[in-house]
């Protein structure tokens, strides 16, 4: 059986890397390290949440065709890492985190990736998280939601749509599309 490359987008805040995480404790699906330019938040480590490198790091990589995607977001560059797809696809499913412009060209180079959006209930919620995650400036929570209404829509281009309103129940909803994945 084919392991499969799934693709998990959505607005900052929607709660991507809460689901992420979730399924890399409660299944066997591997999280793709992504490569990134910008500093660490508050314990992040490298090689573990992200892999840290310099803006000249990471146009090498881009040279060198490296990655499976990369852009750049709010004056930093983020991209997944080719070699580390690869060498993961052969044991396990990879479940790619990244920005909705991502997925779109994760699928044109891995036309069999499976795409899931994961969409807020609400704008009001969405800048709710944002807030309570205590992480950025309320200039870069509104930079943020500026680009809500962009990547709404761009999830018709999508496999799934997913409604994270509660937690446990996205959760479920997730994994039983993944679940479905080893069967197609």
């Amino acid at each position: 059986m084919k392991n499969n490359v799934i693709v998990l987008s959505g607005p900052s805040g929607v709660g991507k890397g809460t689901i992420a995480n979730l399924l890399k404790a409660r299944t066997d699906i591997k999280v793709s390290i992504s490569c990134t330019t910008r500093s660490p938040r508050n314990g992040e480590i490298h090689g573990k949440d992200y892999f840290f490198i310099t803006k000249e790091e990471f146009l090498d990589k881009i040279k060198n065709d490296g990655f499976l995607e990369y852009s750049e977001h709010f004056g930093n560059y983020y991209g997944t890492p080719k070699d580390y797809v690869s060498k993961t696809l052969e044991t396990n499913d990879v479940l790619l985190e990244i920005d909705v412009n991502g997925g779109a060209l994760v699928k044109e180079k891995e036309p069999n990736a499976k795409l899931i959006f994961l969409a807020p209930p609400s704008e009001i919620e969405l800048r709710n998280r944002l807030i309570k995650r205590n992480t950025e400036s309320q200039d870069k929570i509104d930079e943020r939601l500026s680009r809500l209404n962009y990547e709404l829509s761009l999830k018709d281009k999508y496999d799934f749509v997913v409604i994270n309103d509660d937690l446990e129940e996205t959760y479920k909803i997730i994994s039983t599309i993944i679940n479905n994945l080893k069967g197609e």
